[in-house]
């Protein structure tokens, strides 16, 4: 799927990209945080759960004539919203797989989250794997349950970008978002700005509006 950049937005050499970001993980991983970060370089230690999905925007200046514009889908990392992801991952652009380093098993379930993009998303998306809560590790390194070296290993052989991140001390997270808008297909843009896909949050609480915006968690 082609990023859309507005006509307009060429006029004097400079270009504006808009592309679609998923978040996928399991609960606690700290998506949510995450992005909190980046979009509003906040970080909040008591933040409830992702209800369906949160959505999000932010910009990235490449330099000083190229933006790049994020429509990011923070998804819930539950097995009941497991069945959603697919609405919110499809004609994605890119995604960011998110891990815990302090947790044992959270390695395998990102990669199979890479397996299931790898084989149902656009074939030209691009994957970023992110090992976050690297301020646990550095306060207290036995806390450290992945090795550094195998994730990166891991993200080598499966074609991913790779970054170990901190939303609570910010550590990497310009410089996850930033890598992947440089990987994007800017030169490969289209002429109008067409939103596609789901444009609001999906809330499952019965007493939900139906949509959950960027307040929604850490998980």
């Amino acid at each position: 799927m082609a990023a859309r950049v507005p006509a307009s937005a060429r006029a004097g050499g400079a270009r504006f990209a808009q592309f679609k970001l998923v978040l996928l993980g399991e609960s606690a991983v700290g998506k949510s945080s995450l992005v909190l970060r980046f979009v509003k370089d906040q970080f909040d230690d008591y933040r409830e759960s992702t209800i369906g999905a949160a959505f999000l925007t932010q910009t990235i200046a490449l330099d000083e004539n190229t933006t790049v514009k994020f429509e990011i889908w923070d998804t819930a990392g539950q097995e009941r919203y497991k069945s959603l992801a697919p609405m919110y991952y499809r004609n994605a652009n890119c995604a960011v797989v998110v891990y815990d380093i302090s947790q044992a098993q959270s390695l395998d379930k990102a990669k199979a989250w890479v397996k299931e993009l790898q084989r149902q998303a656009n074939e030209n998306i691009v994957i970023a794997l992110a090992g976050n809560k690297l301020d646990l590790v550095t306060e207290n390194p036995s806390k450290r349950a992945i090795q550094t070296e195998d994730a990166e290993t891991y993200a080598k052989e499966a074609g991913l970008l790779f970054f170990e991140t901190s939303a609570k001390t910010s550590e990497n997270v310009r410089e996850l978002f930033t890598e992947i808008a440089k990987k994007l297909p800017l030169d490969q843009a289209g002429p109008r700005n067409i939103r596609s896909g789901p444009r609001a949050g999906v809330d499952l609480r019965p007493e939900a509006s139906g949509t959950q915006g960027a307040g929604a968690c850490s998980c």
